[in-house]
């Protein structure tokens, strides 16, 4: 398995197989699930991109209406940096400022859930090597 090479425009490539999406739609659950941000998902995958971002649109505008500190906390438990979302702001113009970090909390959580399975496979295979010298 290859290092993840996850950007914004090459993103949707990675949300091609179901266990992937699905662990991306739990970490995104589990994230906003700690603050009391209740976003859920059907498990339709080939709709999960549209759906998760819709969702994370509405609970970000109402955390910008509401509660912006707890937004921020949020985004910080996400780990969003504003450069990410700058570089997000220049690779999708067509994108407002609320779909941009919505996209970036998506991304984000992809991340997360490839590097986690990069790291389990690569440790998988290491231990696979020591088993073969012992």
């Amino acid at each position: 398995m290859d290092f993840p090479q996850i950007n914004n425009i090459n993103v949707s490539s990675y949300l091609d197989r179901s266990d992937i999406v699905k662990e991306t739609a739990e970490q995104i659950m589990k994230d906003f699930g700690m603050f009391g941000v209740e976003i859920t998902f059907s498990g339709d995958t080939s709709q999960a991109y549209d759906e998760l971002h819709q969702q994370l649109i509405r609970q970000i505008t109402l955390l910008i209406e509401s509660n912006y500190d707890l937004l921020l906390s949020v985004l910080y438990q996400v780990d969003i940096t504003e450069q990410e979302i700058a570089r997000a702001e220049r690779e999708l113009p067509h994108y407002n400022n609320i779909e941009i970090i919505s996209h970036q909390v998506i991304v984000r959580d992809l991340k997360k859930v490839l590097l986690r399975r990069y790291f389990k496979a690569k440790d998988s295979s290491n231990e696979t090597s020591f088993n073969v010298l012992d």
